[in-house]
């Protein structure tokens, strides 16, 4: 199933899920547990490398710009994309948490009710706003016009340059608690994924209105669903994917390895890629696996690159691969 490595980086660190983002042309992960690098996308070579503090809370790239949140220090950090040079920074409260961008706005804050939540200027980090209190919410996303957040049994949506509540909802049980990892996929301009309990998601309307989308029969993990493919894609917390129709919310089929599955599914021209701890997976259109591919090293996470190429983190490299045309 695998071409060859297109590149390999190591990273001095264990690789996770949250470590790096993937944009069109580049590649920023944090590594050497202070730093943040910049790759080229095709090649991996190395674009420029920046000293942001230790592990970092969330890692955001948006209209050309790099925000990062260390544990510390406890400041958030807006790099230009290209240079890697700081544009700004602006000083937080300990425990600081959670970011979020909406257009040229970015907000900060909420991480398990510890502080407030703040508002800056992309541009320049002028501040906008800030609440009186701490404010609890999961981790935002930026849907709908606005910024969606939630806590407990609430989904709110926000006005990012103001913070006027623009819409709520009260859901049938509370969202999951998925820590620091994303709790809602946005499914199109209308409609965004809600993560339940252990086992539920609902669709809310931009309307104001949801609906029951899944209640599986075993436990997911404590993260996103995702949409890959026009499908939905939930991680099971100890074994593989279900993946649901988006409009109906019915089982398609079910991806079970005999192994844990990790985060990250990819799109190929005749199926899919998913990714077990020690090995990636080829699946047909209709879910059936039919190939399985052994990876020397444990893998901790999957990202699409494109053109059949993608990228995998494991105990202490990101590693770019190409897949192989499949056979006729």
């Amino acid at each position: 199933m695998i071409r060859g490595v297109l590149w390999e980086r190591d990273l001095h660190q264990r690789g996770s899920a949250s470590s790096f983002l993937v944009t069109e042309d580049r590649v920023v992960v944090h590594e050497r547990h202070s730093r943040l690098v910049c790759l080229d996308r095709e090649g991996g070579s190395v674009l420029w490398d920046a000293s942001i503090g230790t592990w970092p809370r969330d890692l955001v790239v948006a209209n050309g710009r790099c925000l990062v949140l260390p544990q510390s220090p406890h400041q958030l950090s807006c790099l230009d994309l290209r240079t890697g040079a700081v544009l700004w920074h602006v000083e937080l409260p300990r425990l600081s948490g959670h970011v979020v961008v909406s257009t040229d706005t970015v907000l900060v804050g909420g991480w398990r009710g510890y502080t407030p939540l703040a508002a800056f200027d992309l541009r320049d980090g002028r501040p906008l706003w800030r609440t009186p209190l701490p404010v609890h919410t999961a981790l935002p996303a930026s849907w709908g016009g606005g910024v969606l957040m939630g806590h407990g049994s609430q989904a709110w949506l926000i006005d990012p340059r103001d913070g006027s509540e623009m819409a709520r909802w009260q859901l049938p049980e509370p969202l999951a608690d998925c820590e620091l990892r994303p709790v809602f996929t946005a499914a199109g301009p209308d409609r965004c994924l809600a993560r339940l309990g252990p086992r539920s998601l609902i669709r809310l309307q931009s309307s104001g209105a949801f609906d029951q989308l899944i209640r599986h029969d075993v436990d997911l993990a404590a993260e996103d669903a995702k949409f890959v493919g026009g499908v939905v894609w939930l991680r099971e917390s100890r074994a593989g994917y279900l993946a649901a129709d988006p409009d109906t919310g019915s089982t398609l089929w079910r991806v079970d390895v005999g192994q844990p599955l990790v985060s990250g599914v990819m799109r190929v021209d005749d199926g899919f890629v998913v990714a077990g701890e020690g090995a990636l997976f080829r699946l047909r259109p209709d879910g059936q696996i039919m190939e399985r591919s052994p990876h020397a090293q444990r893998i901790s996470a999957l990202r699409d690159l494109g053109a059949g190429e993608m990228i995998v983190t494991t105990r202490g490299t990101l590693k770019a691969l190409a897949l192989a045309s499949r056979k006729p």
